[in-house]
């Protein structure tokens, strides 16, 4: 059995506690040793590396659970191939970000140990020991796995040795009219130096004899990026990899040479960017600088056909200076984040049914089609959205749209970390400034592998005449927050949107977020002091409602987690704490978790992705359990809750970066129904055993089955449904659920939703509740991506 086979096998016996943690009494603080020792908290039990799982390989745990959805023979074959190449995606990122960065803190001396205990180099070996078996699962499920099922239903990967003879005529004529013209052979010789090879490419090398000389030589084939990878074939029955195309006609490349041999190479380098922002003049200036300086980072990572004979590697290393441990040898095809592409070939059969997201029930157009009032909607009360249960559309891309329409609008303001060029909201504010309204927008130049397109349309939102702030110095703007300022009749009044997500119409489809639609005047206030900071010379050392990164978050979150130990010490009622994150970093804030669960409250955690908390050690942290849910739809929203009603919702992750180097906002719920469904999703989360994993205190994953007897529980399903059951026109979603390998399906298996998470809070006249449509289902995307 395969260490991702053991690690996912529902029959696997329990992971032990390990040997230096399993005792009641926490190990004694280092001292003289080099272990990690916290200036924060100076001489504690708690600040034992013992205690702390290492970011980069809870991380990799991460996208092993990816992994997994690619291997689950209950998925949809296409949607397993979109699973695999999101692994090889999140992987490149890695060793693009993560993996550099540790590289060039080696390269530079540091021998700090991070909270788990581990140096800089420590950590690359421990990375290169769980990656490469997981690289090897991947290849091998790709194609051993997932090509010969794909076979089976007519979707073929083939060889240009298997085409016919009038298939590789048309082929040839698309070589000679689409991927010819591109091409760009280069020599390699005493007078063509060794050319440069741009991250992620994926190249040929080649070797040729001159028919002449008898020479031989080595030249380099780019394999061009812009066309697809897989070109079909056979009246689109098959597909054949573009590199084989290339390969088989490089004859038409080199005219009057023999063609030897040609292996495949593929070429990741150090890609973060390193900006001095309080020297840099323009900051967006500074920034396409250091995006043209990206393209020639280090080589972190060199992946070669196996098949590659070791002189030639030896050519490769040497002239891109990879060292052997960075070499990664593989059988098949290289670049799987491609996969992706197969993701998209139109076979419904092969996908999860489409699911169309709901409007929310105060928000649907009238019987005529005409749009809902998104303004008179947020005065009758605050609107809670679940994306993509609720339309994306409807909602919050509705407020922005319809304001920058409405005569009665004044100004407009809004954070942009990611979006799209051609997204509706970026036009709306186009729009809005052309008609004369206050228009600001908050780019946030610094988001990774976002810079360049934010600077394309920031520039466009300029010409247009929007106010364009590139952020703040030493700081990244996180915060998902909108503002409009509008005259209504009794007054000028702001109208808010406080989120989890990006305002992206693309990845609302497929990511889960919470937001928050309100005209309560005190966040309306907060927002404007928010506001004004990140444009202005304000400062603001408090905010009314909103805990606000870097101001007032970190040391508020502590306080709530306190009182939660005083209460529990009073005997007041049992302290309790439930989050859901993204990731959970923190150390200061694990620790107080850890000093929480020893005074006896009960700590839930959802982590979808990185977690540094060690759940279950006897005497430290047994009160705590964590769980991570990977499904259909990435896990993105944000929900904490402390004691029985205390609960919030907003951008930031537990990670030092959001509490400390990032803009970030943090909403209370005060509206006793929208904080009951905030509850009751946490619920829904908890209690999942279709998408879950259960992290045991040697930093392994389990995943959740339902029991012999016990009702499935699928989260994402259950969320559908609950949203369906809000429209009366509303079927069943169209959905398969996610079932585990060898469990039944139909009807009889399948979750029935949470009682009491489909109401809303609904002070509109009757006559209004009934408006609802339905979005056309071609507009909607669907799918899953990892988080940046």
């Amino acid at each position: 059995m395969s260490d991702l086979d053991r690690r996912s096998d529902p029959g696997s016996p329990p992971s032990p506690v390990p040997p230096d943690i399993a005792r009641v009494r926490p190990l004694p603080a280092r001292d003289e040793d080099g272990r990690f020792r916290s200036p924060d908290h100076g001489d504690s039990e708690l600040d034992d590396p013992a205690y702390y799982l290492n970011r980069e390989l809870s991380w990799l745990e991460f996208n092993r659970r990816v992994l997994t959805l690619a291997t689950d023979a209950s998925i949809p074959l296409l949607e397993r191939a979109r699973f695999l190449g999101i692994f090889h995606s999140n992987l490149d990122e890695f060793f693009m970000v993560r993996v550099a960065g540790l590289k060039q803190q080696v390269a530079s001396g540091v021998t700090r140990r991070t909270a788990d205990g581990r140096t800089p180099s420590e950590q690359l070996g421990a990375i290169a020991e769980r990656l490469h078996p997981m690289i090897e699962t991947a290849q091998e499920t790709f194609h051993e796995q997932l090509l010969p099922l794909l076979e089976r239903q007519g979707v073929r990967i083939v060889s240009a040795e298997e085409l016919s003879s009038a298939d590789r005529g048309a082929l040839d004529r698309y070589f000679e009219d689409e991927v010819f013209p591109v091409l760009t052979p280069l020599a390699v010789d005493p007078g063509h130096p060794f050319p440069y090879i741009s991250n992620l490419s994926l190249s040929l090398a080649v070797t040729v004899s001159d028919r002449k000389t008898g020479d031989r030589r080595f030249a380099r084939v780019k394999v061009p990026g812009v066309l697809p990878r897989f070109v079909p074939v056979a009246d689109g029955q098959a597909l054949l990899p573009l590199e084989e195309l290339i390969e088989s006609r490089l004859g038409r490349l080199f005219p009057g040479m023999d063609v030897l041999e040609a292996h495949a190479f593929r070429v990741t380098r150090n890609a973060d960017l390193d900006i001095e922002e309080d020297e840099a003049e323009d900051l967006l200036l500074a920034i396409e600088k250091e995006l043209r300086r990206r393209r020639f980072g280090a080589v972190v990572r060199l992946e070669v056909e196996d098949t590659m004979p070791a002189w030639l590697l030896q050519l490769l290393a040497e002239e891109l200076e990879v060292a052997d441990e960075d070499v990664y040898r593989l059988p098949g095809l290289l670049g799987l984040g491609d996969a992706t592409e197969l993701a998209e070939i139109d076979r419904p059969d092969l996908h999860w049914q489409r699911w169309t997201p709901v409007p929310h029930p105060r928000l649907r157009s009238g019987s005529g089609g005409e749009p809902a009032d998104v303004f008179a909607a947020i005065r009758r009360g605050d609107l809670l959205v679940h994306h993509p249960f609720d339309s994306f559309e409807h909602t919050v891309e509705h407020l922005i749209t319809s304001a920058a329409h409405d005569p009665q609008v004044l100004a407009i303001k809004q954070t942009l970390y990611r979006t799209s060029g051609d997204s509706p909201i970026v036009r709306s504010l186009v729009r809005a400034a052309e008609q004369g309204k206050q228009v600001v927008a908050i780019v946030e130049l610094k988001a990774r592998f976002d810079e360049e397109a934010n600077i394309t349309w920031a520039r466009e939102l300029e010409r247009a005449g929007v106010h364009v702030v590139y952020g703040l110095v030493g700081l990244k703007t996180h915060a998902k927050t909108a503002l409009v300022v509008r005259r209504d009749e009794d007054g000028i009044r702001r109208y808010c949107h406080v989120g989890t997500g990006n305002y992206n119409p693309r990845t609302a489809n497929y990511y889960t977020d919470l937001g928050m639609l309100t005209a309560d005047p005190a966040i309306g206030a907060d927002l404007t002091d928010l506001f004004n900071f990140l444009t202005g010379y304000a400062r603001h050392d408090s905010y009314r409602k909103l805990l606000v990164a870097p101001v007032s978050l970190r040391e508020r979150l502590t306080r709530l987690i306190e009182r939660e130990v005083e209460v529990h010490r009073s005997g007041e009622r049992q302290g309790f704490i439930r989050a859901k994150l993204n990731s959970l970093l923190d150390t200061r804030i694990t620790r107080s978790l850890y000093e929480a669960s020893q005074a006896g409250v009960q700590i839930d955690l959802v982590v979808r992705g990185i977690c540094s908390v060690r759940p279950g050690v006897p005497g430290v942290s047994d009160r705590i359990r964590v769980l991570s849910i990977v499904g259909r739809f990435l896990e993105h929203s944000r929900i904490v809750q402390f004691g029985p009603d205390d609960v919030w919702m907003g951008s930031p992750d537990w990670m030092p970066r959001n509490l400390d180097r990032r803009v970030e906002t943090l909403a209370p719920i005060d509206d006793p129904e929208m904080a009951a469904e905030l509850r009751a999703t946490l619920d829904v989360y908890l209690a999942d055993n279709c998408n879950a994993w259960h992290l045991e205190p040697d930093g392994s994953w389990r995943r959740r089955i339902p029991e012999e007897g016990e009702p499935r529980r699928d989260s994402q399903r259950e969320l559908m449904l609950a949203a369906a059951e809000r429209a009366p026109d509303a079927v069943e979603p169209p959905y398969e659920p996610h079932r585990v390998a060898g469990e039944a399906s139909g009807p009889d298996a399948e979750s029935e939703p949470v009682p009491g998470l489909a109401e809303r809070v609904v002070t509109a006249p009757p006559d209004e509740l009934d408006l609802r449509v339905w979005l056309d289902p071609s507009e909607q995307g669907a799918g899953t991506e990892a988080a940046r």
